[in-house]
């Protein structure tokens, strides 16, 4: 695939025939890359809730500022997305109702899909804990013929396949279907720090989650984009499924990340680009914090 064909200025970028990683800030990039170029577009945005992503901070002044940013990516998103693309985002639950709006007023929005799953940790007593990310379908007009291969994404039904039970509705009867098309709630485990597809990132989604949006929205050697590429784990789900990748970080530690999960190089600057699991989180487990409590200096234990 040939940087040039999709990218008329020169950013720090490393690729192969089928992928394109690039270091830098999103907006200006997507400013350079061509109209209506890219099938297929997954952004996990920053959630403005104070992540910490090594160099730079998940905040912003206000609420304004954030929602205007977002406004600003999300046209150039929409710019070089193809007349009958798909976008899909994710955003936190407390500002995805302005963006939803301004979908709403300047594209279409075509599904509002619940990502469910158990938290496993310590929740709120003070209030309800949130168990679930929304991300928004959308295309660019009602109009636009979008690519959803239904087939590629079915699930058991339980109905028919749990319990065997007959449709007496129709003639003759039948029994329920095994199978059907995932609705607009879907339930996956976050990723865990046991798991072999976890990378050092604090907001890594689920490959299996990933793997549902490609298969449904895109089709083998189609180009799916990622203006925020994080643990890359879209970039390398969308490879493995045969399709082209273009994905951006402006973290070099993140930037790293994707040249390595996309077999493009194993060596940066020098630098032997090799999986290192670390904890996402600083915070000591209650065991951990249990024996630092022991091991503290007597004064500091009347404290």
């Amino acid at each position: 695939m040939l940087y040039k064909d999709f990218i008329k200025k020169d950013f720090e970028h490393m690729s192969d025939d089928n992928s394109i990683v690039l270091l830098g800030d999103s907006i200006e990039l997507m400013k350079s890359m061509s109209t209506n170029s890219i099938d297929l577009i997954f952004a996990d945005e920053p959630y403005n809730i104070g992540k910490d992503f090594g160099n730079n901070q998940d905040a912003w002044e206000s609420k304004d500022d954030y929602i205007s940013w977002n406004k600003l990516w999300i046209s150039e998103a929409m710019r070089i997305l193809k007349e009958n693309g798909t976008m899909y985002l994710m955003t936190s639950t407390q500002f995805m109702p302005y963006i939803d709006i301004f979908f709403q007023e300047n594209y279409h929005v075509l599904s509002r899909i619940i990502w469910s799953y158990d938290s496993s940790g310590v929740q709120s007593k003070k209030m309800y804990g949130s168990l679930y990310e929304p991300i928004l379908m959308v295309t660019k007009t009602e109009k636009s013929k979008i690519t959803f291969n239904s087939q590629d994404i079915l699930i058991e039904a339980k109905t028919g396949a749990k319990r065997g039970l007959i449709d007496y509705r129709k003639t003759p009867p039948v029994p329920y279907n095994a199978t059907k098309v995932p609705g607009n709630v879907w339930e996956f485990p976050r990723v865990r720090f046991k798991m072999d597809e976890y990378e050092d990132h604090p907001t890594q989604k689920p490959e299996a989650l990933l793997e549902r949006i490609i298969k449904a929205s895109s089709n083998e050697g189609d180009i799916v984009f990622d203006p925020f590429g994080g643990s890359f784990s879209t970039a390398s789900v969308a490879k493995r499924l045969g399709r082209k990748v273009i994905s951006i970080d402006l973290n070099p530690d993140y930037y790293k990340i994707g040249l390595r999960r996309l077999g493009i190089t194993t060596v940066y600057n020098g630098e032997n680009l090799e999986k290192v699991k670390k904890r996402k989180t600083k915070n000591k487990s209650k065991k951990n914090r249990e024996d630092d409590d022991v091991n503290l200096p007597a004064q500091m234990e009347l404290i």
